[in-house]
């Protein structure tokens, strides 16, 4: 029997865009009206694109140019080749190159899971398989989403900026209104509940004091009461007492504390003053700080990201690796729209075990990218795709306009403290503040 040959790349296109982002809080600041993302399509050379998407800034988009050259005329099944190939160029990157702000900096995982999500994409669209199946399997049908909730100035983002449609009614009202204090939080998580069914919630801190947000999380006890999971993330801007103090305050309230302090020591020591289990995405980030971890104990959750770990198949080596130590795995989000949305679900569905709800920050996004729309949430959960590769194709009109975008906007990278000092000037990141 005569082997058909593997197709190779023909073809990379890079496109930045610039979808609409409230005015949403964290520890870093503000978020711009806009959220930066770059799409990045394969094309084989009988015509198979596979297609992903990654957060977008010119230090990256620039990468992803020099790495065309290692790309075009490779086989979409070589990624083993391809990663060692794109590490020999880039060099291997410390933890350092992380960055101390709550996104990850790095350029090697944001370009090898560009690569590798859209390779795995054609790959799916050659065999007819959905890309779960290339990663082991469903494990599951439909796979949860916790509310993620933001403290917030009023307005919408985009062209309107700190102003708001006020044509708007249900979430989209609800997206757009302040929210600064316990009961606008509460606000925002009927809303977002309502239209979304989700039944888990998360709350983004750091922004104001303690007493403040750990008033809010006991705000959304009262209003939701014990059986829908709460968590909170103060993005490591807590000392280790301030984390103790409050994390046993909120104990038997909230189903896990993330990222209340920074490093690993630190939250080794918090680990240990608590009851309550600690997760991060902040302090173990990558697999060199794995044997860490474990030595200190460092947490009891990982925060996987696809984007920041090198992809879909290394989360799912991770997910291993947690087992092996006794740790669990969970999902990380950023400001993203449906091809991300769509590799966060196949990767969902595959991990042998979910028990926690997946973060996202899909219900912020207005925008979308894809031909079918914007994603549709059941109780709180998405479907798995059953379409070969990603099950998503790109809307070329709404690439087009989101590309004008970014030209038109004038974001290069995310920069929230630029945009906090608009709202309160001299406001400056402080990696531990209370």
């Amino acid at each position: 029997m005569k082997i058909k040959s593997a197709p190779r790349i023909r073809e990379m296109i890079i496109t930045p865009i610039a979808i609409t982002d409230p005015p949403l809080l964290n520890a870093a600041g503000l978020h711009a009206p806009y959220a930066l993302r770059t799409i990045v399509e394969l094309i084989t050379d009988d015509n198979i694109s596979g297609v992903s998407e990654i957060p977008g800034n010119t230090s990256i988009n620039e990468a992803l140019e020099e790495a065309r050259q290692l790309i075009i005329g490779r086989s979409p099944i070589q990624l083993s080749s391809i990663g060692r190939e794109l590490e020999s160029y880039f060099g291997k990157e410390t933890a350092s190159a992380r960055g101390e702000t709550p996104w990850d900096q790095r350029k090697l995982v944001h370009i090898f899971s560009a690569i590798e999500v859209a390779c795995l994409d054609i790959i799916g669209k050659i065999t007819g398989l959905p890309v779960v199946d290339l990663l082991g399997g469903k494990m599951r049908d439909r796979v949860p989403f916790a509310a993620y909730l933001f403290y917030k100035y009023e307005g919408a983002g985009g062209e309107l900026g700190f102003n708001i449609d006020r044509n708007a009614t249900g979430w989209n009202a609800a997206r757009q209104a302040k929210a600064i204090d316990p009961e606008g939080i509460v606000h925002q998580a009927k809303a977002m509940g309502k239209t979304f069914g989700f039944r888990s919630i998360k709350l983004k801190g750091g922004v104001f004091e303690p007493d403040q947000e750990t008033a809010a999380v006991f705000a959304l006890r009262e209003a939701f009461g014990e059986h829908i999971p709460l968590r909170i993330d103060p993005n490591a801007l807590w000392t280790v007492e301030t984390s103790i103090q409050y994390g046993r305050k909120m104990e038997g309230i909230i189903e896990y504390l993330e990222d209340p302090t920074r490093g690993q020591k630190n939250m080794s020591i918090v680990r240990q003053a608590l009851k309550t289990p600690l997760a991060t995405n902040m302090c173990t980030t990558s697999f060199d700080d794995i044997p860490g971890s474990v030595a200190v104990g460092a947490e009891d959750i990982i925060l996987s990201d696809h984007h920041f770990w090198g992809g879909l198949r290394a989360s799912m080596e991770l997910s291993k690796i947690c087992s092996t130590f006794g740790r669990h795995l969970s999902m990380h989000s950023n400001s993203h729209l449906g091809i991300s949305l769509a590799a966060m679900v196949h990767l969902g569905a595959a991990l042998p075990h979910l028990p926690y709800d997946l973060d996202t920050h899909y219900p912020w996004q207005s925008d979308e990218v894809i031909k079918t729309g914007r994603f549709n949430f059941e109780d709180g959960a998405i479907a798995v795709p059953n379409e070969p590769g990603l099950g998503v194709e790109l809307d070329r009109q709404a690439l087009a306009r989101l590309h004008q975008n970014y030209l038109q906007c004038g974001l290069t990278k995310r920069d929230d403290e630029t945009e906090m000092q608009k709202v309160v000037p001299g406001w400056k990141f402080e990696a531990v503040r209370w």
